[in-house]
């Protein structure tokens, strides 16, 4: 894979997918339906989506691609992919809250080495560079130029008696908050999509537990930026490394977390 090419091309989708949906966020109404499995999208979801896999397909045409919105893809299995969710945080678009994202991650034997998330109502933009390493540009975003970036870096020596933990708007439950209960926490944020995993990337968190359902595309991208800035993703139950390209691409439980955190068991 030539990673610069890719790093660009991941940047533009998400920057232009970006546009279309503020789009239909800023409007004064838009549809929305229920998929199959009762998860609601929209046309801002459909939109992105057309967008980023022409954009993905075109460049890469010999890379599996795999995206939420195209059922058809859930069943490719390949070492090597494209993972997208085109507008993670649903929800939160249709309560206008602002905390949703456009996600793109390549991963390589079960590992998501490189990936991008855009937040365009928070003007937020991170991504991992042809080297690896994670960053986060500040705006405006230009599509062809790379504007001002910052490399990320998690917080090394987290303080275990005062953690900055955060945790999901619209998934938090019991079981969550009694994990959470077993860390001294300084203090919580909530926070929609995968940027829970970039407030960990920048040092703004240090341990985002997740005790629900989630997809390999709702995870991959941020997954990716984390581990560029330093931080770590394993599952709940045994605290080996999450791995991707499991079949149906559903994820167990997981934390995200700075190396400092010392992980505790439920």
């Amino acid at each position: 894979m030539d990673f610069e090419k890719l790093t660009q091309v991941m940047r533009r989708l998400s920057l232009e997918a970006g546009d279309r949906i503020m789009e239909i966020y800023d409007s004064p109404d838009f549809d929305v339906r229920s998929k199959s499995d009762d998860s609601p999208v929209t046309a801002a979801d459909e939109a992105a989506d057309a967008i980023i896999s022409a954009g993905l397909r075109e460049a890469f045409p010999d890379v599996a691609l795999v995206t939420e919105e195209q059922a058809s893809s859930h069943s490719v299995q390949a070492s090597t992919f494209l993972i997208v969710d085109p507008l993670d945080g649903t929800k939160e678009f249709i309560k206008r809250r602002g905390d949703f994202t456009v996600n793109i991650a390549y991963v390589v034997d079960g590992e998501p080495v490189r990936g991008i998330v855009y937040a365009p109502a928070k003007g937020r933009l991170f991504y991992t560079t042809a080297d690896g390493q994670s960053v986060e540009e500040t705006g405006p975003f230009a599509k062809d130029t790379v504007g001002e970036v910052e490399p990320l870096a998690v917080t090394t020596n987290p303080d275990n008696n005062a953690l900055m933990v955060v945790a999901s708007k619209s998934h938090r439950d019991q079981a969550t908050d009694d994990y959470i209960d077993l860390y001294l926490v300084k203090d919580m944020k909530s926070a929609g999509s995968s940027l829970k995993f970039c407030l960990i990337a920048t040092g703004e968190a240090d341990l985002y537990p997740r005790l629900g359902r989630t997809m390999e595309w709702d995870t991959a991208a941020g997954h990716a930026v984390l581990t560029g800035a330093g931080g770590h993703v394993v599952r709940f139950d045994t605290h080996e490394p999450l791995v991707y390209g499991k079949a149906g691409y559903a994820n167990p439980f997981f934390i995200a977390y700075a190396p400092g955190v010392e992980l505790q068991r439920a």
